[in-house]
């Protein structure tokens, strides 16, 4: 039986792994695979294509990678001109109980909240 609701979401992986990235800036593609329920390509090609448009830096330390985000980077379509990344993870973030996870002093995921 199909389930209508299961049709379509409110947020895009894109928007996913970036939230998850924010919970973890250290988190493996697997972990983020799981976290989004994709796939590990699919959350390579995101990770990719989140770096080269600029919302994310990734930097190597030793095994893993570690995330450094910029968000005041501009959400990529025209209806949403003038909102920045950062108020979409200010938004999730204060839905949840605890502030986003940094495991490392290097790695800050800062944002500052509009009013």
């Amino acid at each position: 039986m199909n389930h209508p609701e299961r049709r379509w979401t409110f947020l895009t992986s894109h928007a996913r792994v970036l939230l998850a990235i924010v919970r973890d800036p250290t988190a493996r593609l697997r972990t983020l695979a799981d976290a989004c329920q994709i796939t590990e390509r699919a959350v390579q090609a995101i990770v990719s294509d989140l770096e080269q448009a600029g919302y994310l830096h990734r930097q190597r330390a030793g095994r893993r990678n570690q995330y450094t985000l910029n968000l005041d980077q501009p959400f990529r379509h025209p209806a949403e001109d003038g909102l920045r990344i950062g108020d979409l993870v200010g938004l999730a973030v204060d839905s949840e109980a605890q502030p986003p996870k940094t495991a490392s002093a290097s790695v800050t995921v800062s944002y500052t909240r509009r009013n």
